[in-house]
């Protein structure tokens, strides 16, 4: 471990102290918001530590983190609980069985998901910051950088979602660390890693943008490569050939990635639309919830829901519908401009880097040595240390995928 890592790994474990620490004290001090949000209710008498772990990690439960505590504690039970994908829930159940289980004589099944929220995100978000600042190191090619950026991370505005039972620090750290592959030519491993990601999270598939990006972006450079060094029939093969193999990363790793998200909406599907559920196993209790409030269950004595007719018959699109009103351009409303005033310095800030690298990608280009054809030389450091020739088109705007970072982050959001 350097000690660019070590100080960034020593700042991130005080930051995630401080944000437990704060989170309790204004838990407590702060009356919570009276909003009508999913607060299923408690069928399992406390144990012995469950107040007092209530009272120093409940302002981690609060708005989606419910739903997440919920189907790791029940599954998927409620139609809309299926916006939440299953890896974070699976995560903190496999913690709450396994390293607390000795502590389930004192703490119900709540209370311990609790604690593996706490000790699962800091954990996560510490795997998430190395994996950050090695993937930094290589697309910025600057130590301090790189370094810099890891520490920001740290303190980012959105930090409270890293901390709380929500699926951002895993998130993080999968595709922080599936990039890092992708950047070092890992492309199968790196999409492994990235589909696990979008198990995470449905806005996991963006990352199928990086997978198209960096391939296309290495075959347009072998393809200068062989313009200037290959004559003849051969060169048409070769051309063929690298059309070929791009294609196939392409198909085969954007199927890879998507995979979870295809099986959990076909999970959803055969839950609500071919379900074999009879309403006397729900508990009454949630069973009241669901028909006090709306919530859709499955019954196999029931018809099944409208959305199941549809051609594509997505549950996640229809949750995000009927449940959220997310719908194209539907948040553009006058009722929404403080969120809009509040989130315009950020997204200034970011939008302003973005230039930034841009402006400054001619320049480097500039410097670099032409070869002739639209195609430069240029230095690169292999993975063993080794410092090699690498040939690059001119064409291709960028030397580097700092730009392309900043505008698909800014353009991604969150789901």
């Amino acid at each position: 471990m350097t000690m660019d890592v070590r100080a960034v790994l020593e700042f991130a474990t005080v930051t995630r102290g401080l944000s437990l620490v704060l989170q309790a004290v204004l838990n407590a001090a702060i009356p919570d918001h009276d909003a009508d949000a999913f607060r299923p209710p408690r069928t399992e008498e406390p144990l012995y530590l469950d107040s007092a772990v209530e009272w120093l990690l409940g302002g981690l439960s609060h708005w989606d983190a419910e739903h997440f505590l919920f189907i790791a504690e029940r599954g998927y039970l409620y139609e809309h609980n299926f916006a939440f994908f299953p890896l974070y829930p699976v995560v903190l159940r496999g913690l709450a069985e396994t390293l607390l289980w000795p502590l389930s004589s004192w703490l119900s099944v709540r209370g311990r998901l609790l604690v593996a929220v706490a000790l699962g995100n800091t954990a996560l978000f510490l795997l998430s910051v190395v994996a950050l600042h090695a993937l930094s190191r290589i697309v910025l090619q600057d130590r301090r950088l790189a370094q810099l950026s890891s520490l920001l991370y740290c303190i980012t505005p959105a930090n409270v979602f890293m901390t709380a039972g929500y699926s951002e620090s895993l998130f993080a750290a999968l595709t922080f660390g599936g990039l890092f592959l992708l950047e070092k030519g890992f492309t199968f491993r790196a999409c492994l890693a990235l589909s696990i990601a979008t198990a995470a999270r449905s806005n996991g598939l963006v990352n199928i943008g990086f997978l198209l990006y960096l391939p296309s972006l290495h075959a347009i450079s072998q393809i200068c490569v062989y313009r200037m060094t290959t004559k003849g029939h051969s060169k048409v093969f070769h051309y063929i050939w690298v059309i070929i193999r791009l294609l196939l990363t392409s198909l085969l790793g954007t199927a890879i990635i998507a995979l979870p998200f295809c099986a959990f909406q076909y999970y959803g599907y055969r839950t609500f639309c071919t379900p074999s559920f009879s309403l006397e196993r729900i508990p009454p209790a949630l069973l009241t919830l669901a028909e006090r409030k709306g919530y859709r269950v499955p019954d196999e004595n029931g018809p099944p829901p409208l959305w199941c007719m549809r051609p594509l018959p997505l549950l996640y699109s229809h949750i995000q519908d009927v449940y959220w009103d997310v719908g194209f351009l539907r948040y553009f409303e006058l009722k929404q401009i403080p969120n809009f005033i509040l989130a315009l310095p950020m997204a200034t800030a970011r939008h302003y880097g973005s230039l930034c690298i841009f402006s400054s990608e001619p320049r480097t280009m500039s410097e670099t040595r032409t070869l002739g054809d639209g195609c430069t030389q240029r230095a690169r450091q292999t993975h063993t240390g080794n410092v090699q020739p690498q040939s690059v088109c001119v064409c291709c705007t960028f030397n580097s995928t700092s730009g392309v970072w900043n505008i698909v982050h800014a353009c991604a959001g969150s789901d």
